[in-house]
């Protein structure tokens, strides 16, 4: 099957911006079978697949090589794929299999707490804690970065897989915020210096809403819109429109740790 012996080469393809708005829920779509917006995830096992299936969509939009994107090597994304995706045969070429993930100091950090917290069973959870630690030096909400609809499915996903570290997150902090705070304790730092959160300036930044919409729907939306306006000169513009999600996610400069932290 041409697609699926595609699909672990579609983050480093170079694409248009028509095929690179619809790289993401076509990727969605070809392991799970229905769009993002479709998917039952009332039982955790449909759920698990959901995120993972969510994750890999998420950093295909990124461009690159997928298993650095999304924080796996080669042999771990294929084993991955072989156990919750089966009906899809794919072939993994014998340069991607022995790729391996090299994470800076930071990600591996973030990894280790998350496993240290894990509390499920089997190989889900290493990957998890893998590619959640990758996806969150990424800009803008934790959520966001992971693919997933809204906040609510990642703090599913953490309570799920990562109880004892969520249950701490009592104040319902930003959940990149709040692993950023959990790494600075434990290597007894401090990232700020107000001692009450209800009396700092930068209270928002930490315990502001995390909502809107999801990166899938809204390049899905940026597409539409496009297709839409008139096209001067044929084909599609030049450029994207300031502001939209792949134009901001573009260019996206390497950050500092409290400043990942903010998103």
């Amino acid at each position: 099957m041409f697609e699926a012996q595609y699909l672990p080469f579609m983050a480093a393809c170079a694409v248009d911006a028509n095929s690179q708005i619809h790289r993401g829920i076509a990727t969605y779509r070809l392991l799970t079978g229905v769009p993002p917006a479709d998917a039952d995830i009332a039982i955790d096992s449909n759920f698990d697949r959901h995120v993972l299936a969510s994750i890999l969509a998420a950093a295909t939009m990124d461009g690159g090589s997928l298993p650095e994107k999304a924080g796996l090597s080669g042999l771990e994304l294929a084993a991955l794929l072989e156990q919750y995706f089966p009906s899809l045969e794919i072939k993994l070429a014998g340069q991607l299999s022995v790729f391996k993930c090299e994470g800076d100091e930071e990600i591996a950090m973030l990894r280790d707490l998350l496993l240290k917290q894990r509390s499920t069973e089997r190989d889900i959870g290493h990957w998890l804690a893998a590619m959640i630690a990758r996806r969150a030096i990424e800009p803008g909400h934790l959520w966001e970065a992971l693919g997933l609809r809204n906040r609510g499915e990642l703090s599913r996903l953490l309570s799920r897989h990562f109880a004892p570290l969520a249950a701490r997150n009592v104040n319902n902090m930003r959940w990149k915020r709040f692993f950023y705070r959990m790494l600075c304790e434990n290597e007894g730092l401090a990232m700020c210096t107000t001692p009450v959160c209800n009396q700092c300036d930068d209270f928002n930044i930490c315990f502001d809403e995390e909502s809107g919409e999801s990166r899938m729907a809204e390049r899905r939306r940026d597409f539409l819109l496009q297709a839409a306006r008139p096209v001067v000169a044929g084909g599609w513009p030049s450029e994207l429109p300031q502001g939209s999600a792949i134009a901001s996610s573009s260019g996206k400069a390497s950050q500092d740790s409290v400043s990942r932290a903010e998103g």
